[in-house]
C-alpha cells in the first residue's frame, strides 16, 4: 500500500498474522479435544507401552499445539515491529517535510537579513544620516511633506522587515525543536522494530526446527490433525446457521478488492510482505483494498481498531475477518462461507472456511451500499 521507502526508513518489513490454512495443510488453532490420558476410558495406567499408532498420536497433538503457540507468539512480534514501522514511516515523511520547512526558513531569514543589510548599506552612502535626520534639516516645506511620507513608510517597512525576521527565527526555533523530538520517537521506533524482528526470528526458528524434527509420515499426520481441526471448527461454524443469513452483495469497490485477493492464491506467505509476489496476512487484505481503489491500515490490528465494525450475520464479499482476541490475523470474506488468507511462514495463500478460526469480529473499508441495500 505504500509506493515507496524514504532514506529515512529501513527497508518495509511488516505483518506476519496469519497461522492458519485451511483447504491445504496448515496450522489449525481450533482445539480438536483432548487426548486420551491414564485414568480415562480407553487408557490403562498399568499397561506396559502404548501401541506404536497411539503414542505418536498424542505426541503428534503436542507438536501442534506446540506449533500453534510458536506461530501465535511470531504473529504478535509481528504486529509490534508493523506498529513500529508505520509509525516509523509517518515520522521519516515528517521529518522529510520539517527538513524542507528550515530550508525554506533559513533561505528567507537570509533574505531579509540581506534585505536589512542593503538599507543599512544605503544609509552609510549618504553620509549615515536618518531619514528623520535629513527630514528635519529640509528647507523646502513641500520637501518636508514629501519626505514626512517616505519617513512613515520606511519606519513601517522597517518595523515589518524585523516582525518578519523574529518571526521567521522563532518559527526555525520550532522547526528545530520539533525535528529533534520526532528524530527521538523515530529512532526509539527503529529500535522497537529491531527487538520484534528478533521476536518474529526467534519463534518462527522454533517452529521450523520442531517441524524438521518429524518424519514425512508424521508431517503427513500432523497435516491431517491440522485439517480436522479446521474442519470441525468450519461445521460448527456452519451448523449455526449463518450462511441462512449471509445475503449481502459486495459493492463495486468490494468486488474487485475480492478479485485481487483471490488471484493471488497460491503465492507464498512472507511475514512483511505487501505482494506481489509473497504477502503476510493483512499485507495481502491492505493491497488488495488499494487496488479497489482505497487505502486501509496496514495491520490487523489496526485494521480492526481503525474500520467500520458490522456484525458477522451482515458481513459481506470484501469484507474482512479479524481472527483471534488479539486480532493478530485477518482475512477476506469472499462469499459461501469463505475466506482468502495468507496463513503463515511456510504456506501459501489459500481460500478456507471462514469459520475455521475463532473469530473476533468483522470491519468493513467500504462503507458504501449495494444494489440490494
Amino acid at each position: 500500500m505504500r509506493a515507496g521507502k524514504h532514506v529515512w526508513t529501513t527497508a518495509a518489513v511488516t505483518v506476519v498474522c496469519a497461522i492458519t490454512v485451511l483447504a491445504a495443510p496448515g496450522t489449525a488453532f481450533a482445539d480438536p479435544g483432548p487426548s486420551p490420558s491414564p485414568g480415562t476410558p480407553g487408557a490403562s495406567p498399568s499397561a506396559p507401552a502404548a501401541s506404536p499408532a497411539a503414542t505418536p498420536g498424542k505426541d503428534l497433538e503436542a507438536v501442534r499445539k506446540k506449533l500453534d503457540q510458536l506461530y501465535r507468539r511470531a504473529a504478535l512480534a509481528t504486529e509490534e515491529y508493523n506498529a513500529a514501522e508505520e509509525k516509523t514511516e509517518q515520522q521519516s515523511a515528517q521529518l522529510v517535510e520539517l527538513a524542507k520547512k528550515i530550508v525554506k526558513g533559513q533561505e528567507k531569514l537570509d533574505g531579509l537579513k540581506e534585505r536589512a543589510g542593503a538599507a543599512a548599506r544605503s544609509q552609510y552612502r549618504t553620509g549615515g544620516l536618518p531619514d528623520e535626520a535629513k527630514l528635519m534639516l529640509s528647507d523646502d516645506p513641500e520637501d518636508f511633506l514629501d519626505g514626512t511620507g517616505r519617513v512613515v513608510q520606511g519606519q513601517r517597512a522597517t518595523k515589518g522587515l524585523i516582525g518578519e525576521m523574529t518571526r521567521t527565527q522563532e518559527d526555525l526555533k520550532t522547526y528545530a525543536a520539533d525535528a529533534k523530538t520526532r528524530f527521538e520517537k523515530l529512532e526509539a521506533n527503529r529500535r522497537a522494530k529491531a527487538a520484534a524482528q528478533k521476536k518474529v526470528e526467534k519463534q518462527i526458528k522454533a517452529a521450523e526446527k520442531l517441524e524438521s524434527e518429524l518424519e514425512q509420515e508424521e508431517k503427513e499426520r500432523l497435516a491431517r490433525l491440522e485439517r480436522e481441526a479446521q474442519e470441525r471448527a468450519q461445521t460448527a461454524w456452519l451448523g449455526s446457521g449463518i450462511l441462512k443469513d449471509l445475503d449481502g452483495e459486495a459493492t463495486e469497490q468490494g468486488r474487485k478488492a475480492v478479485e485481487y485477493a483471490t488471484a493471488q492464491v497460491g503465492k507464498p506467505y512472507q511475514w512483511g510482505a505487501e505482494g506481489p509476489k509473497a504477502y503476510d496476512c493483512s499485507g495481502l487484505t491492505s493491497q488488495a483494498w488499494v487496488a479497489a481503489g482505497r487505502t486501509i491500515p496496514r495491520t490487523s490490528q489496526q485494521q480492526w481498531q481503525q474500520l467500520t465494525r458490522v456484525d458477522v450475520e451482515d458481513m459481506r464479499p470484501g469484507d474482512l475477518i479479524i481472527y483471534f482476541d488479539d486480532a493478530s490475523h485477518v482475512g477476506m470474506y469472499i462469499g459461501d462461507g469463505s475466506v482468502v488468507h495468507a496463513p503463515r511462514p511456510g504456506r501459501s495463500i489459500t481460500i478456507a472456511g471462514a469459520g475455521s478460526m475463532p473469530i473476533l469480529g468483522v470491519v468493513r473499508p467500504d462503507t458504501g451500499t449495494t444494489g440490494q441495500e
